[in-house]
């Protein structure tokens, strides 16, 4: 029997968002005895215990640098700049060289955001690399940079939909030879019990599971609280849960409550409308305030609805409200409610719609369960991620054996 395949993952979220949790659930259904693998993560948090519990090493590495381009260039200026002072002092980065040249087959960077760190390390080593992509890269300088320095330093890319790919593929102008993996999105037969926090009355209850951005989209909820209440449907109910600081700059009423250190808390109060929306912060098991909800919606202005809150809503059997055109896993009027623009009317309209129908959001529900199955089954897209690994691994010994012949 060959030896496993020696395989380190960097983390940059520990369990704070999307990434993390996705790289740690391709771990839970990974063959371990094909691969030995060990994590290290940039921030501690709640994945840490999780990958004990599994027996795979995790340690903290503070200050693990990360970037990735920003639409506008003074950030991307501040940003590089930022991501340069901390490479220079991160001391462990001479440790992760000795790691990955002495007892390493292959690294593997968890996010974009570490492109960075991995065009550095290409030219310590020579074991295989490989990168998941997880966003959309900009379309400017910048992100074309990073998307040649990504398609370059990385021996295989791992896209999590083809819009990733064909996106990165665009800005760097060559074809990537990497392979589209969906993320794993599975629930127990029972699934978990719903949060305690949230009330267990008549209301519709509404998900949102995702850290503010302004991006992501989220204080669209605000707007969407407003035109119901217009209606005079105040008794829906929108669950809100992750980091609601708001950063950066921000346009109207938004920016002023961000200059004052406030979150969208204060702007939902500001609107009128906080007796509609109920802020949990952040929780450590999401998948907990899917349960407690009857559907899920991404309001997002990226026009991305694939993201990991989607699918794991869909693997819990509940419809989705999304903004854009790829209906892989959203899809209007078999698992939820697909528009190619934001329109808030239409939106409270299919809201309103599932609250009156619920033979229609229990038919949903079931087709959302099924696509989940499909296309997210956690044995199936661990034996696609394996593969690739190997494929990368393989093709470096391949090299390593023909520069020593």
């Amino acid at each position: 029997m060959s030896k496993p395949l020696r395989v380190l993952c960097l983390d940059i979220e520990g369990g704070f968002g999307g990434s993390s949790r996705s790289l740690y659930e391709s771990l839970c259904h990974i063959d371990r005895a094909q691969v030995a693998v060990e994590v290290w993560c940039r921030r501690d948090g709640p994945i840490r215990p999780r990958y004990q519990a599994l027996g795979i090493p995790c340690r903290i590495a503070p200050g693990l640098p990360k970037m990735t381009s920003w639409r506008r260039f003074s950030r991307n200026l501040v940003g590089y700049s930022v991501w340069l002072r901390d490479f220079m002092v991160w001391s462990e980065r001479h440790e992760l060289v000795r790691t990955v040249r002495e007892r390493l087959d292959l690294i593997h960077f968890n996010h974009e955001g570490l492109f960075g760190l991995a065009w550095w390390l290409r030219g310590k080593h020579d074991k295989a690399q490989t990168m998941h992509v997880r966003t959309l890269l900009q379309d400017n300088p910048f992100g074309r940079c990073q998307a040649r320095a990504m398609a370059g330093s990385n021996d295989r890319l791992v896209f999590i939909t083809e819009n990733e790919r064909d996106n990165l593929e665009r800005l760097a102008g060559t074809t990537s030879g990497g392979a589209v993996i969906y993320n794993i999105a599975s629930k127990s037969p029972h699934g978990p019990a719903p949060l305690p926090a949230i009330p267990r009355d008549a209301r519709l209850k509404i998900a949102v599971v995702s850290n503010y951005s302004y991006m992501r989209g989220v204080d669209r909820v605000i707007d969407l609280a407003v035109e119901l209440g217009a209606r005079g449907r105040r008794d829906i109910l929108f669950v809100v849960a992750g980091d609601m600081c708001l950063r950066g700059s921000l346009p109207g009423e938004l920016g002023r409550i961000a200059q004052a250190k406030g979150t969208l808390a204060d702007y939902a109060a500001w609107r009128g409308v906080a007796d509609m929306i109920l802020f949990l912060g952040h929780v450590e098991e999401p998948e907990r305030v899917v349960e407690g909800c009857d559907l899920l919606i991404k309001p997002t202005r990226e026009s991305n609805p694939w993201g990991r809150d989607i699918l794991e809503a869909l693997a819990a059997g509940k419809p989705v409200i999304s903004i854009g055109r790829f209906s892989r896993f959203v899809e209007s009027g078999v698992t939820g409610f697909l528009f190619p623009d934001y329109d808030g009317a239409a939106i409270a309209n299919a809201i309103l719609r599932l609250d009156s129908d619920r033979d229609l959001r229990r038919k949903l529900g079931e087709n959302a369960a099924r696509r989940a199955s499909a296309l997210c089954d956690g044995t199936a897209r661990a034996c696609d991620l394996l593969e690739v690994w190997r494929q990368a691994a393989a093709a470096r010994g391949r090299e390593r054996s023909g520069q020593h012949g």
